[in-house]
């Protein structure tokens, strides 16, 4: 990877910033990954810490103390960070939400930012749950799962649906307090165990109208970052978590090669010719999505930049996000397999790879459905609401 710039971010807020102090955070953030596990989240001193390095920031707009930094540039945030550890990785991903509030008007967004840039939204869209009209806006109740970093988030955001909505197909979501909004501890999965996507349960909430967006609808702002496609934008902050975590993987595999005797007198893992063979082809097929992806990412920021963004050019980045996400998963699987017997036990930083990267390919904007809608927009064929 190139060498990181000396400051992380250059508003006010962050301009004491620096690599250096991001790479303190990862230090401690990697010393704690089995217990992220255990607890199901990450503790909020770590997303304090993400708040101090900019993390939240970073996609605020500069009126409100934000950065309005590139998309590359918040990617390359989480991938780093997603390197010491995908839970972490992809909490952090969430700052991206910013982008998301940019739809709310603009006396909403103000009370968001009232206390400063470093707002933390979390929440779940799917299924999208019935809201009562009445007089003070919608009266909200349900359940919505995958509410990844919930437990520590400000803000909480759900999915709803309306009779007679004028958002048609796009989704609309209710944005409240998180004290108003109760966690169902239930986050027992083999992977990213430590992104606390619990289920959130909403109960008679009574969210003005003022307080909702349409997801993927027109932001309230302007500027080149509000023109870039938040759905698609949601999707590559996710996908690059994958990509963090197969680096990861692959130089675990590298440092082990070096050292690594076999029990049954086998030469050492890094003269052995299949591990030799398998460690280029990962290298090679991690180096190439990681490519694909920002060089996708970059040309959609040329249009985002020129005012006009077109279909061609965001279905690229919605396909690159999710071949980084599968490709990722693939690499992990390999280093996994390299490793071993080393790869069985639960603490072993190749199974949480592998499984960490596996639960990453599965996400609803990263699977084989999204290839399928890739495929139709780039033939010409009708495309799903909501894509790209």
């Amino acid at each position: 990877m190139n060498a990181p710039p000396e400051k992380i971010t250059s508003g006010t807020h962050a301009a004491t910033a620096t690599w250096a102090d991001l790479s303190k955070l990862l230090v401690d953030i990697r010393a704690r990954r089995n217990e992220f596990s255990r607890a199901q989240k990450i503790p909020k001193e770590i997303v304090d810490g993400f708040r101090r390095v900019g993390v939240y920031r970073a996609m605020a707009a500069k009126r409100f103390g934000g950065e309005e930094r590139t998309p590359a540039d918040f990617c390359r945030l989480v991938e780093r960070i997603s390197e010491a550890d995908g839970s972490a990785g992809w909490v952090a991903s969430f700052g991206d939400g910013a982008r998301y509030l940019a739809a709310l008007p603009d006396d909403t967004l103000r009370k968001v930012y009232a206390n400063g840039p470093d707002v933390v939204l979390a929440g779940a869209l799917f299924p999208l749950q019935p809201a009562k009209r009445c007089a003070d806006g919608f009266i909200v109740n349900g359940v919505w799962p995958f509410a990844s970093g919930s437990p520590e988030a400000d803000l909480i955001g759900v999915g709803i649906t309306l009779e007679d909505d004028p958002s048609g197909d796009l989704p609309r979501v209710a944005v409240m307090p998180a004290e108003k909004v109760t966690i169902r501890p239930n986050w027992d999965v083999i992977g990213l165990q430590g992104t606390g996507s619990h289920d959130v349960v909403v109960s008679d909430v009574i969210v003005p109208e003022e307080w909702t967006l349409i997801r993927g609808g027109p932001p309230t702002l302007d500027g080149p970052i509000y023109r870039y496609p938040a759905v698609a934008f949601a999707a590559q902050a996710h996908a690059i978590v994958g990509i963090g975590i197969a680096r990861s993987a692959i130089d675990d595999v590298i440092a082990m090669a070096e050292t690594r005797a076999s029990i049954t007198g086998a030469p050492v893992m890094a003269e052995r010719g299949y591990v030799q063979l398998e460690i280029a082809k990962a290298e090679a097929m991690l180096r190439s999505a990681r490519s694909f992806f920002y060089e996708a990412t970059e040309e959609l920021w040329k249009e985002a930049l020129k005012g006009e963004v077109n279909l061609g050019t965001t279905t690229l980045m919605r396909l690159a996000a999710t071949n980084a996400a599968r490709q990722g998963a693939e690499v992990c699987r390999i280093a996994s397999g390299l490793a071993g017997t080393e790869a069985l036990y639960s603490n072993s930083n190749l199974a949480r790879a592998m499984c960490d990267s596996f639960v990453v390919a599965q996400h609803a904007a990263l699977n084989e459905g999204t290839l399928q809608s890739a495929g139709r927009a780039l033939l010409g064929s009708a495309i799903q609401p909501g894509f790209p």
